[in-house]
């Protein structure tokens, strides 16, 4: 008895997991998917491809335009001075002098 209960409970879920997508079986369930996801990939998938190679050009044609741009790569080097940006201890030869 627990063995049927068991096998009726899986016919039950897989009938409604059949008739959720749509009530189809076998190859032309499968077909269903192809064309599903090929429908999505050309309304979705490829236009943000396509987007982001443009933006991508744009980008490589703005930088190659203008020699003259400065981009930053690194940060900068802090300059040491005595006066100025930079506060806490001054130079030591100070004392010496005195």
């Amino acid at each position: 008895m627990g063995s049927s209960n068991w096998r009726r409970t899986f016919g039950n879920v897989r009938t409604f997991a059949g008739n959720s997508m749509g009530g189809l079986r076998g190859r032309t369930n499968l077909a269903s998917w192809i064309v599903a996801g090929t429908i999505a990939y050309f309304l979705w998938v490829k236009p943000s491809q396509d987007l982001r190679r443009e933006q991508q050009e744009r980008a490589a044609l703005a930088a190659a335009s203008d020699p003259y741009r400065y981009v930053e790569k690194r940060k900068p080097i802090p300059d040491p001075q005595d006066n100025g940006l930079i506060y806490g201890n001054k130079k030591k030869a100070d004392k010496s002098d005195e």
